[in-house]
């Protein structure tokens, strides 16, 4: 008879049979084989009890047949599923699910799929934790509450098809809330003083900090003529050397990588999204080949804890001073302690399982997206134990009778955990001073500059911010932000989120009626309730029904009380993309035309754009109307008042126009303008006579044509170089006009 393992996935199972041999059968449940019903509530509620009504999903009824069976005939069975409270209860449904009692069925735990760490699990094997099993079931029941009731409020409400979860609601808001800030956001106007000063040929960047006993900061100075008055006073000084301030300053190691901090370097190095970092992580965790077989070449990867084992202290301790020298050892091995809230100290930090297994090696085995992880992961967590960096830090203070100036040099003396990450910041070296040396200004002038708004959220700042308020942990930070963007809530552009109008709508309504769903900090106390039930402090049925009786009485009250945003006027037009209804809506910019079957079909009559104020704009110069200000996706711009006929534009303070036109170019299939579009895809050129004639295209057409087939030619950059291509037969001349 052989002993059975059940682990979570094949890939684990197969790497895991490798080092067990014959006398070991490894089995897989792909995942969760028991759940709550996809298409039910799933939920009896009895005298303020919760009975989870798990069901066996009809794809894993095979996987569930094959367990049984196998369990059955074994000498001994192993629940072998991950380390967290999500894997705690997948087993306590393997367990369940092939009959067998989960409180004496042994349960493997391991950080790392290697020969030794699966041999040391099965030497101390334990039983199904039932407190992290309740802090999932809580969780899942909580999650599913909320997802079954207040999701069909807020569609019948708003807009059909939307949901709303406990997590992924708190995370909206805050999306939503930055960009409140951003769209409220008042510039202020403020001067710098620039100084510039020569010596040995060595030009010098000088800072104001003082001037006639007033400390300068950066918004002191918000007059331009106070500005120019300085200037023209510091141009007619004569300043020296007054002070020289030299001194050494470390930059500490950073640590090793956990769930979040790998899914935020990832995302700025690499430009991973969360879930394909974590698909990655999976995959180097699980095993892949390596120099000496197939392994996990990754501790566990959902992880919020940054301590490390002391065998892989000293292997990587050795390997420094092996490759690097003695000097970049610390004297002892570097300790991390996380600011997570609610961190899993037991758990270690993701790390290397092989030292030797390194990114040269990797190479060999890894490819794509698996070795560029694998090699980031590597070396944050070599650097992690080596010396500190040192940089030198010198400050000259330059000085006249009425003003003070300083200068900062820079200059790396010892590169520490740079070696291994590198550093992007350059030396900027200073020429020696004395003090009281006579030192003359070069070039003073005042420049203008405006603050900015906060910039809207990443998705790496995103999970951070989640992290340091305590919503979440790490399995759902990825899941989280991948919701959000499938039920396009937010969208991802040049790797900033950016919500949509629905979002707004929705936040919106949660904080008045639902404020709770929301509240981050009320979120963040949720969580750290779970991490009590997981440790048998706190009672997984009453934390659920302290939150279900409130939070039902208010969906109660909302679907009575809450006023339906589903205002649409038909226009009597029907959309030329479906044929559905026009209709007239309301939206943060105002009143707009769109297709009645959105979600579905998203057309918008881009020509309906609403005239913001009527102001002296001046007239057109082309048929004399008056020029007024509209607001278009793309911001507010000047139009003629005499639009359709007239599509002459103009930018408004700074502002790029909606529609700019070719000057002396003429469309090829109608001979009406061409002008220049804004769309989702970024700048194109079409017909002015729109939608009567649809030409369009991605290059800037000219005057010139085809000396192939006489057809239009589109000014490009092909290979570097610029040339013009036919639009009709693509052929390419070089553009001799460039």
């Amino acid at each position: 008879m052989k002993n059975l393992i059940i682990v979570e996935s094949p890939a684990k199972a197969r790497t895991i049979k490798n080092f067990l041999g014959g006398a070991y059968d490894v089995i897989a449940s792909k995942g969760h084989i028991r759940d709550l019903p996809k298409n039910a509530f799933g939920i009896k509620i009895e005298n303020e009890t919760f009975i989870p009504e798990y069901k066996i999903d009809t794809s894993h009824k095979e996987v569930v047949s094959e367990l049984k069976k196998l369990a059955k005939d074994a000498k001994e069975v192993y629940i072998a599923t991950d380390e967290d409270r999500e894997g705690e209860a997948i087993g306590y449904h393997i367990a369940t699910a092939i009959g067998k009692d989960p409180s004496k069925l042994p349960r493997i735990v391991f950080h790392e799929i290697t020969q030794k760490a699966i041999e040391d699990a099965l030497k101390n094997p334990r039983y199904i934790d039932m407190d992290r099993v309740n802090a999932q079931q809580a969780r899942r029941l909580l999650d599913r509450i909320v997802g079954y009731r207040l999701s069909p409020l807020i569609a019948s409400k708003i807009q059909s098809g939307l949901s709303a979860g406990r997590v992924q609601s708190s995370a909206l808001k805050i999306v939503v809330d930055r960009e409140k800030e951003i769209l409220d956001f008042k510039p202020i106007t403020y001067y710098i003083i620039e100084s510039l000063f020569k010596k040995d040929k060595v030009s010098l960047e000088a800072e104001l900090v003082e001037f006639k006993g007033k400390k300068i900061e950066k918004l002191t100075l918000q007059d331009s003529i106070e500005a120019k008055e300085i200037v023209e006073v510091l141009r007619g000084e004569s300043f020296s050397v007054r002070e020289i301030e030299t001194k050494r300053r470390k930059t500490a190691t950073p640590p090793p990588f956990m769930t979040s901090t790998l899914q935020q370097s990832a995302s700025s190095k690499l430009g991973f999204s969360p879930s394909r970092t974590m698909q990655a992580a999976q995959r180097l965790y699980e095993g892949v080949m390596t120099h000496k077989g197939s392994m996990g070449v990754i501790t566990y990867m959902r992880t919020d804890s940054l301590n490390i084992a002391k065998v892989a202290q000293d292997e990587v301790r050795k390997l420094i001073v092996k490759n690097y020298g003695k000097e970049y050892l610390p004297a002892k091995p570097k300790i991390y302690t996380t600011k997570a809230k609610g961190a899993q100290e037991a758990h270690e930090a993701i790390r290397p399982t092989l030292m030797d297994f390194t990114p040269e090696i990797a190479a060999q085995y890894l490819k794509g997206d698996e070795l560029k992880l694998y090699t980031l992961i590597y070396k944050q967590f070599l650097a992690s134990q080596m010396q500190d960096a040192e940089f030198e830090l010198q400050t000259i203070s330059i000085a006249s009778d009425c003003a003070k100036l300083k200068v900062i040099g820079r200059q790396l003396v010892f590169d520490g955990f740079y070696r291994v990450l590198g550093n992007e910041d350059k030396d900027k070296l200073l020429p020696e001073f004395s003090p009281n040396e006579k030192i003359k200004l070069e070039e003073c002038s005042d420049s203008e500059h405006q603050t900015c708004p906060p910039p809207r959220y990443s998705e790496a700042s995103l999970i951070k911010t989640l992290e340091s308020l305590g919503i979440g942990r790490p399995s759902t930070y990825a899941p989280t932000i991948a919701l959000l963007t499938s039920r396009e809530y937010i969208s991802v552009e040049k790797k900033q989120i950016k919500p949509q109008e629905v979002a707004f709508k929705v936040v919106d309504l949660l904080e008045v009626y639902f404020n709770e769903i929301v509240d981050s900090k009320f979120t963040a106390n949720l969580e750290e309730r779970l991490d009590a039930i997981a440790e048998s402090k706190q009672d997984w049925q009453k934390l659920l029904w302290e939150f279900y009786e409130p939070f039902i009485r208010k969906v109660s009250e909302g679907r009575a009380n809450i006023q339906s945003q589903k205002i649409a006027i038909p226009i009597g037009e029907f959309c030329p993309l479906c044929g559905k209804e026009l209709v007239q809506r309301n939206s943060r910019f105002g009143e707009f035309i769109g297709c009645s079957g959105y979600p579905k079909c998203k057309y918008i009559q881009k020509e309906q754009i609403q005239d913001i104020a009527v102001e002296d704009f001046g007239v057109c110069e082309k048929c004399g109307k008056p020029m007024v200000k509209k607001r278009g996706r793309n911001g507010e711009f000047l139009a003629c008042s005499g639009y359709p006929e007239c599509k002459n534009t103009k930018a408004l303070n700074g502002a790029k126009a909606q529609m700019q036109v070719l000057e002396d170019v003429k469309c090829p299939k109608c001979g009406g303008d061409i002008v220049e579009r804004m769309g989702r895809r970024g700048k194109f050129y079409g017909c002015g006579n729109y939608p009567k004639c649809d030409f369009i295209a991605n290059f800037p057409p000219t005057k010139h044509t085809c000396p192939k087939c006489n057809g239009v030619m589109l000014r490009r950059t092909y290979r570097k170089k610029p040339v013009l291509e036919c639009f009709a037969c693509k052929e390419r001349i070089d553009d001799k006009e460039a």
